[in-house]
C-alpha cells in the first residue's frame, strides 16, 4: 500500500534540505576562498602579490612565479626525492598491512593474533612527537637517517591504521571461498595472492590514498630525520618561504601548488575505489 506524504511534512522535509545545502555551502567556501586566493597570488608577479588585494584577479597572468619555485626549491631534485620516499612507503605499507590483516583476520579465534591486532590499535594513540627524540637517536645509530629511514617510519606509523581497515574488510568476506581454493590444494600464501588480494582492490586503493597523503604531506618527521639538506622533501624544503622569503607570496602560493598537484591527480583517479572501500568497510 502506498503511503502519500501530507503537503506540511514535505513542506518541512523541504526546509531542512535548503537550510543542510546552505550549511554545505558556507562550509565549501570556508575551502575554495584560501584555494582561489591561492591559485590567484600564484599567477600574480611579485609587485602584484605584495601590493594588490588578495581576491584580485592576477593582471596579467605570470608564470614568475612557478619559474622562480622551479629554482629556488630545486624541484626536480627535491620532488624526486619525495617521490621516491611516498611511492615505496605507499607499497610497503599495502603489502605488510594486507599480509598482517590476512594472518589476523582469518585467525581471530586465536589469542596471539587476536592480542597483536590491539598491540597494533594501542600504537594509533602513540603520535610521533611523543617518539621523536628517541627515534631520531636511533635511525642515527644504525645508519638510517636518510630517506630510507623516512620510508620505515612512514611504513610503521601507518601500519595500525591500515591493518583496522584492512581486518575489518577481510573478515567480511566469506570463507567458502577459501575452503573451497584448499579442498583444490592451494597453499595459504596462494589464496591470499590469487583470491583475498584481488578482491581486497576498494580497501587497498583506500589505505594507498591515506598512505600516500600522509607520506607526501609529512614535514616532522623528514624535517627530524633526515641529516643532509640536499636529501630533504618538498615539504621541508618549502619551510624557506616563510623564513627567508616572507613577502614573495606568489613564489610561495607556486610552489605549494606544485606540491599538491600529485596528491590532487592521485586522489581524482582513486577517488571512486576510495569512497568503495569506505563504504564496503563500513558496512561489513
Amino acid at each position: 500500500m502506498e503511503r502519500t506524504t501530507s503537503p506540511r511534512r514535505r513542506a518541512s522535509r523541504n526546509a531542512k534540505a535548503w537550510v543542510r545545502t546552505a550549511i554545505l555551502a558556507v562550509c565549501s567556501l570556508a575551502v575554495l576562498l584560501p584555494f582561489f586566493v591561492g591559485i590567484s597570488m600564484a599567477f600574480k608577479t611579485t609587485d602584484q602579490a605584495v601590493e594588490g588585494q588578495a581576491f584580485d584577479l592576477p593582471r596579467p597572468w605570470s608564470m614568475e612565479g612557478f619559474r622562480e619555485a622551479w629554482e629556488l626549491t630545486n624541484f626536480p631534485t627535491v620532488f624526486t626525492v619525495s617521490l621516491t620516499i611516498t611511492a615505496v612507503s605507499v607499497v610497503g605499507s599495502v603489502l605488510l598491512s594486507a599480509m598482517a590483516s590476512y594472518a589476523i583476520a582469518r585467525n581471530w579465534h586465536r589469542p596471539f593474533f587476536r592480542f597483536s591486532c590491539y598491540y597494533l590499535l594501542a600504537a594509533m594513540f602513540l603520535p610521533f612527537p611523543v617518539l621523536a627524540l628517541s627515534q631520531v637517536k636511533l635511525s642515527g645509530y644504525v645508519g638510517l637517517a636518510n630517506p630510507a629511514g623516512v620510508i620505515l617510519l612512514h611504513i610503521m606509523f601507518q601500519l595500525s591504521f591500515n591493518v583496522m581497515l584492512f581486518t575489518a574488510f577481510i573478515r567480511g568476506l566469506p570463507e567458502e571461498l577459501e575452503e573451497s581454493a584448499r579442498v583444490d590444494g592451494a597453499s595459504a600464501s596462494r589464496i591470499f595472492w590469487t583470491l583475498i588480494f584481488p578482491l581486497m582492490g576498494p580497501m587497498t586503493a583506500t589505505v594507498a590514498i591515506f598512505t600516500l597523503l600522509a607520506s607526501w604531506n609529512d614535514f616532522m618527521m623528514p624535517s627530524m630525520i633526515i641529516a643532509n639538506p640536499d636529501m630533504q622533501t618538498l615539504p621541508v624544503v618549502q619551510k624557506m618561504f616563510q623564513e627567508q622569503f616572507s613577502n614573495s607570496y606568489n613564489i610561495a602560493f607556486a610552489s605549494y601548488l606544485l606540491a599538491i598537484g600529485p596528491s590532487i591527480i592521485a586522489y581524482v583517479f582513486c577517488q571512486r575505489w576510495v569512497m568503495s572501500g569506505l563504504t564496503q568497510g563500513a558496512l561489513k
